[in-house]
């Protein structure tokens, strides 16, 4: 069985290695942006199975403006192949910023699989992307 691609966006590198770690120990192939754009650019040259995607990272709300592009694109959009890939939104901002939301309640602002807070156990990480690469 081929291993699953999973592409880690956030800008911290400390906590891009810690997973990183974590997910190449269970088989996981991992690849790594450190903002939406390199994002967008490593999900066409890699079409990842699973995508972990920091909402703050240039600004307070790019993970949302990432996640809302790939998942609402024109179908003309040179995303639109790639509007089915699983999105594991993984922030603080809940803490730092006060704001709530859920993928259930706020769906059509969020659109993403899942949701978790930092820090993430790891136990709690390979526990989502399992769940999410069965989808």
């Amino acid at each position: 069985m081929e291993e699953a691609k999973i592409l880690i966006v956030d800008d911290d590198p400390d906590i891009v290695e810690a997973m990183k770690m974590t997910l190449e120990a269970n088989n996981y192939k991992v690849y790594a942006a450190a903002n939406g754009t390199e994002c967008l650019r490593q999900v066409k040259a890699v079409n990842p199975d699973l995508i972990i995607l920091d909402v703050m990272m240039d600004t307070i709300t790019e993970g949302f403006q990432v996640s809302y592009q790939l998942r609402n694109p024109d179908p003309k959009s040179e995303y639109a192949p790639y509007s089915k890939i699983p999105i594991l939104i993984l922030t603080a901002i809940v803490e730092k910023k006060h704001m709530k939301f859920s993928t259930k309640t706020d769906g059509d602002f969020l659109p993403v699989d899942d949701f978790v807070e930092k820090p993430i156990r790891p136990q709690v990480l390979l526990e989502k992307v399992k769940n999410l690469l069965k989808k």
